[in-house]
């Protein structure tokens, strides 16, 4: 079994060391997600603009020029067309027009497409999302992030104390920042499935950096005067078998489903892959050297441990 392990039993890797360096290049990431996001900003899927996605397949393999030249004669304004799993399956997305006041647009839109395609192509399924529904969900999209960053600060605060909290709650910010930034620079659809991923990035990520957080809290008690950066340094390597074991374990299965998967879930796993990186990255990085400038609570003697 020892050629199983990926990081040696006893490693002594001095990560706070690089705590500056880590904390500077964080910070220049975080600052270029932002501008990157309010000079590009998101490439909204139909989900958040509002607009219809048809699903069509054809018995032979589809020429995807000669498919956006079809329908990019019958004027339907911004058309999307790409390949969907097989080669012979195709997604068809039309953006809402502007000025577009319901639904009676997209429906023209698809009565449109299915006359044009109905000599050689099987439609499917057709969704339809209005303009209304759309910004609803852009704004209790919004909400659930922040909803669940403000469950993390509260239940990090009470189960350790409001250093740890602030210290998990930024590396939290640090992974959504850039999973947006990427998506923002990238131009990649950001529809639900992706809202979902950066949910799930944020359990993942306060997983890790409480797995690591328990440890310095029992090293807290167990080193009363030792130095915090070394005592950080200790709890960070004696977990980070288990976060690599975990991070690589997760990262298979994900790289499963983006080659494997098809083309509707692969924006779902790009941004789910991304996340375990930087939530890897923010767990040993920023979560634990954050507690260095916030400083802890040295005395734990009284302190049942979870």
């Amino acid at each position: 079994m020892k050629t199983l392990k990926l990081v040696p039993v006893n490693t002594s890797i001095g990560f706070i060391r690089h705590r500056t360096i880590a904390m500077v290049l964080s910070s220049l990431l975080v600052v270029a997600s932002v501008f990157v996001f309010l000079a590009n900003g998101l490439n909204f899927g139909i989900d958040f603009r509002g607009g219809t996605l048809i699903e069509a397949s054809s018995e032979s393999a589809v020429d995807l020029a000669a498919l956006r030249g079809r329908l990019g004669a019958l004027d339907l304004g911004e058309v999307q067309i790409q390949e969907f799993g097989k080669e012979t399956d195709v997604l068809i997305r039309i953006a809402e027009k502007e000025g577009a006041t319901d639904a009676s647009n997209n429906l023209s839109a698809v009565e449109q497409v299915r006359e044009e395609l109905s000599s050689d192509f099987d439609v499917r399924r057709v969704e339809i999302v209005g303009p209304q529904v759309s910004a609803e969900l852009i704004q209790t999209g919004i909400m659930a992030v922040l909803a669940a960053i403000a469950s993390m600060l509260i239940y990090i605060w009470f189960r350790f104390e409001w250093q740890f909290s602030i210290g998990a709650v930024l590396a939290l910010v640090h992974d959504v920042a850039l999973t947006i930034g990427v998506f923002a620079l990238l131009q990649l659809d950001f529809n639900l499935s992706i809202l979902a991923a950066i949910l799930t990035i944020v359990g993942y990520s306060m997983n890790d950096t409480v797995v690591v957080y328990d440890r310095v809290r029992e090293n807290l008690r167990k080193y009363k005067k030792m130095d915090l950066a070394e005592l950080l340094n200790i709890a960070i390597n004696e977990t980070l078998s288990r976060t690599v074991m975990t991070s690589v374990t997760t990262m298979l299965a994900l790289l499963a489903l983006y080659i494997l998967g098809g083309e509707v879930i692969r924006g779902f796993t790009f941004a789910m892959i991304w996340g375990v990186i930087v939530g890897t990255y923010s767990s040993i990085f920023i979560a634990s050297p954050l507690l260095m400038l916030l400083g802890v609570k040295r005395d734990w003697s009284g302190t049942q441990v979870d």
